[in-house]
């Protein structure tokens, strides 16, 4: 029996109505994927206020690695709603905080002392690892990539490429942000191997400590292991491994920005544990919180430690609703074999659309590590000219026909899969099935209007 239930047509009349309450009330810069109005989810099923059900490939982003609703965390949250809604870190201090830095601590990478901040969004993280690099180094210098995304308050959106999309109408943005190429492998420079692609980004890492800024001004370099908001591209380890040596040579802080990729999306708790390097700094939420708002850096207690009494805070940071929910997804993430469903996620997806790339031109490439997927549209597979038209008009075909999706891409060229990591492996072929002839019915059609 299918997943997917479709009674009306999606959107159905409720959806509609509601979505028209939404154009009146709610600023038209929010942006939304599907239109769709959410009733209630449960692991990968999402249920409409039509009563429709569809599968969630989304995850509200990344949020979602351990599904929608586990019974475990609502529990603990109703549990913790009958003690304490909150109480601010700063007022007084409270078990749930507590226990989530220090698993936070031991479980991140590195053997070293380690201390945790709590915050309550992805972008109030990345400020607050900048700040504590600043403080630590006594520098103020901010390196970061092309294709990356770290959020959009004025400091993070001057860290985040894709300037039409995130930037436009915003500026001036916060100084002392230097941005560099990153060597994603599908779009090598012609007449080069993606092994001298690599080579180049590495020596240009080292030519910009002259070209851009000096090593004593340069007070951290932060990066995704996996590009997320870019188009869901691995960092090759090799790079990986060159930020390492460049922060260990001049004294900058390396930070990993593991918000979308960490959490277990990739496999392992953080997706830099592919590589083998360890940074000082590691960045979370998204995920970390089963479904709640939370956030965290985590790193060595020295940087931790190095701003003044007072110096960092959040009124919301580490709640102790999404503490407790923290600690609970935590716990699903470190089951036996939890884990071990991101390989298979990755398994399913190349099986059913790498076949598709010889019928479909415009399927360039499918790419990614574990439960973090994508696929990116090209006008031509010679030229890689980005289609970011065909991905809006996938997303759209899927979306009628029950599976939520949601684009990516510096070139908002990609569809993104984000699926939680115990879907059903019956579940998840279903909705890429729907996907894959969504691609296709697509590609008629704009072949057709060519």
């Amino acid at each position: 029996m299918p997943y997917i239930n479709l009674k009306t047509p999606i959107p159905g009349p409720k959806s509609q109505e509601l979505q028209a309450r939404r154009a009146a009330a709610v600023t038209a810069a929010l942006a939304q994927a599907n239109p769709i109005a959410v009733k209630k989810a449960h692991g990968s099923l999402v249920e409409d206020v039509d009563g429709n059900t569809l599968i969630d490939l989304a995850g509200g982003i990344g949020v979602l690695a351990v599904g929608h609703t586990p019974q475990s965390v609502v529990e603990a949250i109703q549990a913790q709603a009958d003690e304490l809604l909150h109480m601010c870190s700063i007022v007084a201090n409270y078990e749930p905080y507590v226990a989530l830095c220090e698993a936070l601590n031991r479980l991140t990478p590195g053997a070293f002392p380690k201390k945790t901040l709590l915050s309550s969004g992805g972008a109030e993280a990345v400020e607050n690892a900048v700040k504590f690099a600043r403080r630590y180094t006594g520098r103020a210098g901010i390196l970061v990539f092309e294709g990356a995304y770290h959020g959009r308050t004025n400091l993070t959106m001057a860290m985040t490429s894709k300037w039409g999309l995130f930037k436009k109408g915003f500026g001036p943005f916060a100084p002392e942000v230097y941005r560099l190429p990153m060597p994603n492998p599908y779009r090598t420079p012609n007449g080069m191997s993606e092994e001298e692609w690599v080579d180049w980004c590495c020596w240009n890492l080292e030519n910009a400590l002259t070209a851009h800024i000096d090593p004593s001004a340069l007070a951290a370099i932060v990066i995704e292991p996996v590009i997320g908001e870019g188009g869901f591209i691995p960092v090759p380890h090799k790079f990986l491994r060159k930020i390492r040596q460049i922060c260990d040579a001049t004294g900058a802080v390396m930070i990993a920005d593991e918000i979308q990729s960490g959490s277990g999306r990739t496999g392992k708790l953080w997706a830099i544990e592919h590589s083998g390097v360890i940074p000082d700094l590691v960045i979370s939420a998204k995920s970390l919180g089963g479904g709640m708002p939370i956030s965290a850096v985590t790193g060595r207690a020295e940087i931790l430690d190095s701003p003044h009494v007072g110096g960092a805070g959040s009124t919301y940071g580490g709640n102790p609703l999404a503490c407790v929910a923290a600690l609970k997804a935590l716990e699903i993430l470190q089951s036996p074999g939890f884990l071990e469903h991101a390989q298979h996620i990755e398994r399913i997806v190349r099986e059913t659309f790498e076949p598709i790339k010889s019928e479909v031109v415009a399927l360039g490439d499918v790419r990614g590590v574990g439960a973090m997927m994508a696929l990116e549209f090209v006008k031509d597979k010679a030229s890689k000219e980005p289609w970011s038209d065909f991905a809006m008009n996938t997303i759209k075909e899927a979306s009628q026909n029950g599976v939520i999706l949601i684009r990516a891409g510096l070139y908002t060229n990609c569809i993104r899969f984000l699926p939680a990591l115990d879907i059903p492996q019956d579940m998840l072929r279903e909705a890429l099935g729907v996907v894959a002839n969504a691609i296709r019915t697509t590609h008629q059609a704009m072949a057709a209007t060519a």
